[in-house]
């Protein structure tokens, strides 16, 4: 099975990137909506995650994402150390999943994928990006956040520009009907 990783950043359209591929019938894994699963269900990484950010990571028994975003997003080894935890998880109920799969390949969604070296593991990686000002706007609108939180959010991602040179496939997602031609002609090239 052929691994194409997906990735941008925050606000780039990663999700509207992968809506597209779903039309086309190709199967998407999205990986941050995977990690917060495993993070409210697997009994083993919540304990972990207890003992690095305290009991109050989890509220009621469920994730309490607004404590560990306001944690982890200026602490740097403490965003390490929970990826460390959660990453590790994620890649393992990825592959049970890929293994389910039909088709001539998958996408796997994933935020960080650069970053955390996600992207040796894909056959192929599709980069989406957007001009900064619209990826802020989408978020606000998107989050109800403050400016300042997206502009926090976003320093802790690569730059597009040390992105790009990794990337097999480019998206500019600033306007609907060129991205998806975009999304047409890259699914062509990996169908082939």
């Amino acid at each position: 099975m052929v691994i194409v990783g997906l990735t941008g950043g925050i606000g780039s359209g990663k999700s509207t990137i992968a809506k597209m591929f779903k039309q086309l019938g190709v199967s998407v894994y999205i990986a941050d909506k995977e990690a917060k699963k495993l993070m409210n269900d697997d009994e083993s990484i919540k304990k972990q995650i207890k003992a690095l950010l305290g009991k109050e990571a989890y509220s009621k028994e469920e994730l309490n994402r607004a404590y560990i975003a306001s944690k982890v997003f200026n602490d740097k080894s403490l965003l390490e150390k929970l990826n460390s935890i959660v990453h590790p998880a994620v890649e393992k109920h990825f592959r049970n999943w890929v293994s389910l799969q039909q088709g001539e390949y998958v996408i796997k969604e994933a935020a960080i994928l650069f970053e955390n070296d996600g992207y040796k593991h894909c056959d192929y990686t599709i980069l989406v990006t957007a001009p900064e000002e619209i990826r802020i706007d989408r978020v606000l609108k998107r989050d109800h956040t403050t400016r300042e939180e997206v502009l926090s959010r976003i320093k802790n991602q690569w730059d597009d520009m040390q992105k790009i040179p990794l990337a097999d496939f480019v998206i500019h997602n600033n306007n609907l009907e060129e991205t998806e031609n975009q999304v047409g002609k890259i699914h062509r090239k990996i169908s082939c």
